[in-house]
């Protein structure tokens, strides 16, 4: 459906969102036709979408026309506050602040004093000095790495002060975002933008803000390079020449941070940065991710001595004929970057090389936060249809389409119990999003529903989970809860059976499998019953554990205190409930011929699914 005339001419001439709703309500108003009313809220619908797509391109251009000021400014460097204020004036305008400020560090004192503000309304905050690593502003001038709180006064993660709590309540400060000022590889100060309410900040506040501060760094450090050609005059053109280098460096460095931040606003991924960085400093990238894992470039892994010094200094390090840098968060290691190039990277390259690492590492982060979050949906999703609960099945197969999944489909169903180290629901969400189903966990069960052939299900299951046991069978449409209880139970038969690490449907358990079906033979119930039904009845009646506790109890051996360590109670508790039993079925039900009916019934009942 293309856009109406009307709708563009209204677009081209600025109208507002409630300018475009009224033609809607107007026809709406006027008793046009269904289908004239139809066709005009889809052309609605489309005229936002390019209204929104506009509002985006200006608000870009407005960062790009400011950072490029903000370069052009930098080439004359006629008052370094002058340039300083414009940064933090223009950092609050595009990024909607209430105030933003730049402080420096003070060595010698150890602490972070404020240089420009734009927007504070108390003397006191703009005299303000915190010591490093107090607050955030102190954490990420100490630190040198970004920091963002939603809420500052809530927020426990940083060491809070009196006097400044009370600054920062004078302002009514709520949410900072803070980066760091660098200059080759020190940390010289930060630049912080503040909103006096609760609210996250993007990646793109983050990205557009670490900018400026590099350009606040640059300004600084060519100030700096500037006093030094003054005080030195009988060096003067070593000093030109080595200002020169430097800006060329550092203007080399501006456009590559440029380009990476362009990604990182564009949605780019690990391949998008990767292709950047590889461009820029010349060479063979390769990105791995936390676990080693290969995710671009050629397979060449890094020596884990390398890796392990890179994350620990935070720095580059030449390993062989390797580059290596680590993209990580905090402490957390999200990632490792190899480069290769065939001339050796000078300090302004190694940073931009850091600078690629850093940007990866909030690629990934931004990428496992989404993972995560689809990951859930497609986890509640499942939930849902293996429940069996009365629910709408039209609004199950919608919620199913719009993750990919289609519940009229020859499905497969695969259950297994993960290791407690392993990461079940990750490997469950991973392999389901490659199939086009659904996975996660269930009743501590890794669960995945899929289209595929149960056992071929199964054994990529095992794969991923290190040879575990999966039950699997085939499932479709409103026969998912069945299909799911159906595994599980196999599962469980699986693991009483012995039959660990195999991959089985009901149909390969044998015997077992009539036992699992419920449709086992009249002599089975009536043993059952005759040998154990006072016990599972006086649980039912009274939802106590008897039948659970004999079954600890025979599988420890009759040894008391290990039965109560495995059910988690008093030893005593398990003596009180053992005498219940022999209320129930008889003081001889120890003697060894009853014993032994007692607990094949108890298996009988186990893997029938009644306990």
């Amino acid at each position: 459906m293309e856009v109406s005339a009307k709708f563009l001419e209204m677009l081209l001439a600025g109208a507002s969102r409630e300018d475009l709703d009224l033609v809607v309500a107007e026809a709406e108003v006027s008793g046009a036709s269904p289908e004239v009313l139809d066709g005009l809220r889809e052309q609605h619908a489309l005229a936002l979408r390019i209204q929104d797509l506009m509002e985006r391109q200006r608000s870009r251009e407005a960062e790009q026309t400011a950072l490029y000021e903000t370069a052009r400014d930098l080439t004359a460097i006629r008052d370094l506050d002058a340039i300083l204020a414009a940064i933090v004036r223009r950092a609050r305008q595009l990024l909607g602040a209430d105030m933003t400020y730049l402080s420096l560090n003070d060595e010698a004192e150890g602490a972070s004093y404020m240089k420009v503000t734009d927007g504070a309304l108390t003397p006191e905050f703009r005299e303000l000095r915190l010591p490093l690593g107090t607050g955030l502003l102190g954490l990420v001038a100490q630190s040198g790495a970004p920091y963002f709180t939603e809420d500052y006064q809530a927020d426990e993660r940083f060491v809070h002060r009196e006097y400044i709590d009370t600054a920062v309540a004078g302002e009514q400060i709520r949410a900072i975002l803070g980066v760091p000022l660098t200059v080759e590889g020190k940390v010289i100060g930060a630049l912080l933008a503040v909103h006096r309410r609760v609210r996250p900040f993007p990646a793109g506040e983050v990205a557009l803000l670490t900018s400026f501060a590099a350009h606040a760094a640059v300004a600084l450090e060519n100030a700096r390079l500037f006093e030094q050609a003054r005080a030195a005059v009988a060096v003067a053109a070593e000093a030109n020449a080595e200002l020169r280098s430097r800006n060329e460096a550092t203007e080399r460095a501006a456009r590559a941070h440029d380009r990476l931040t362009d990604v990182l606003l564009q949605g780019g991924g690990v391949v998008e940065v990767a292709d950047v960085l590889a461009e820029i400093l010349g060479g063979a990238l390769s990105v791995y991710d936390d676990e080693g894992r290969l995710l671009t470039g050629a397979d060449h892994p890094p020596a884990a001595a390398a890796v392990e010094q890179a994350r620990s200094s935070g720095r580059s390090v030449l390993a062989g004929d390797a580059w290596v840098a680590v993209a990580a968060a905090g402490d957390e290691h999200l990632g490792t970057l190899v480069l290769r190039t065939p001339e050796s990277l000078d300090l302004p390259e190694r940073r931009t090389f850091e600078r690629g690492a850093l940007v990866t590492a909030l690629v990934l982060l931004f990428g496992r936060t989404e993972a995560e979050a689809e990951s859930r949906v497609r986890g509640e999703l499942l939930s849902d249809l293996v429940s069996g609960g009365d629910l709408d099945g039209a609004r199950l197969r919608e919620r199913a389409r719009q993750q990919g999944a289609d519940l009229d489909d020859d499905l497969a169903i695969a259950v297994a119990r993960p290791a407690p180290d392993q990461p079940g629901g990750r490997v469950a969400a991973t392999l389901a999003r490659e199939l086009h189903g659904l996975g996660g966990t269930r009743e501590g069960h890794v669960v995945v529903l899929a289209p595929a052939d149960p056992r071929a299900l199964g054994d990529q299951l095992q794969a991923r989970l290190d040879g575990a046991t999966v039950g699997v069978t085939s499932a479709r449409g409103d026969a998912i809860p069945q299909a799911w209880r159906e595994a599980r139970q196999t599962l469980d038969a699986l693991l009483r059976l012995g039959r660990h690490g195999e991959v089985s449907d009901p149909a390969g358990l044998g015997l077992a499998r009539l036992l699992l079906g419920g449709n086992g033979p009249e002599e089975l119930e009536e043993f059952v019953r005759g040998t154990l039904g006072p016990v599972l009845d006086y649980d039912a009646q009274r939802e106590t554990r008897l039948a659970e506790t004999l079954e600890a109890w025979f599988d420890a051996g009759g040894a008391l205190r290990e039965t109560a360590d495995r059910l988690h109670i008093h030893p005593n508790t398990v003596t009180q409930r053992l005498e219940r039993v022999g209320q129930l079925l008889g003081d001889s039900w120890r003697d060894p011929g009853r014993r032994l009916d007692v607990q094949l019934a108890l298996q009988m009942t186990r893997l029938r699914g009644s306990m």
